[in-house]
């Protein structure tokens, strides 16, 4: 495909929106180690010097595409409203599941995650980190409103801390749990070796709800704490 030269803000605007597109496309058939420029720009049909004029670099285009897989998820959890019922144990639960399962089902968004510190944020303007960064903290408020929606004990201090501790997590836990064609022959050849094989949704899963009670057990000993002569 062949594009004329974008004129207007919003035949600039379609074109970021065009090569942001095509990025998360070709993320479906590899992972981001092998996303090139030189390929993307091939995709999009433009030259590599034209893709420049509007994303700095490959890791900016990354950057930006992570900010909307974020944005995307987000979204999807919000249409899952928090009933309020069960025991506290049982809502952190839920939500553990519900963050782990969603997130298992956006390969896209974790393996942008898990590149993220190693790869997505060299190669960068300042103004560029500060437009992530800033698009990232937002998305933060939001993971931590949505968090305290379905556990409202937590508190916002609390319910921060759950979200860093299941995204640092998540960004772990996709490197680890997806093994090379030669580790995969390694757990195939023995049931015992099979069971070190370590699985995502699992993990997450895991992390969260033992962060989760761990807490709220500390909030509450706080709370039950006399006070101080």
């Amino acid at each position: 495909m062949t594009f004329q030269r974008a004129r207007t803000d919003e035949q600039r605007s379609q074109r970021r929106r065009q090569i942001l597109a095509t990025a998360a496309e070709m993320l479906t058939e590899m992972p981001v180690a092998k996303l090139s420029l030189n390929e993307l720009s091939r995709r999009v049909g433009l030259a590599k010097a034209n893709v420049l004029r509007y994303f700095e670099s490959r890791e900016a285009v990354l950057l930006d595409l992570l900010d909307t897989e974020i944005q995307d998820w987000i979204t999807e959890l919000e249409r899952a409203q928090a009933d309020g019922q069960g025991t506290t144990r049982e809502r952190g639960d839920a939500l553990a599941d519900l963050l782990a399962t969603s997130m298992a089902q956006r390969p896209t968004l974790c393996d942008l995650l898990s590149a993220q510190g190693a790869v997505l944020e060299h190669n960068i303007s300042t103004e560029a980190g500060i437009r992530h960064k800033r698009a990232a903290r937002e998305s933060l408020q939001s993971l931590v409103q949505l968090v305290l929606r379905h556990l409202p004990e937590l508190g916002s201090e609390d319910a921060a801390a759950l979200v860093e501790t299941t995204l640092l997590m998540a960004m772990t836990a996709w490197q680890c749990s997806r093994p090379t064609d030669a580790m995969l022959a390694v757990y195939a050849s023995d049931p015992e070796l099979a069971s070190m094989r370590l699985d995502f949704t699992d993990l997450v899963r895991r992390t969260t709800a033992v962060t989760a009670t761990g807490l709220l057990a500390r909030r509450q000993a706080r709370t039950d704490a006399p006070p101080a002569n």
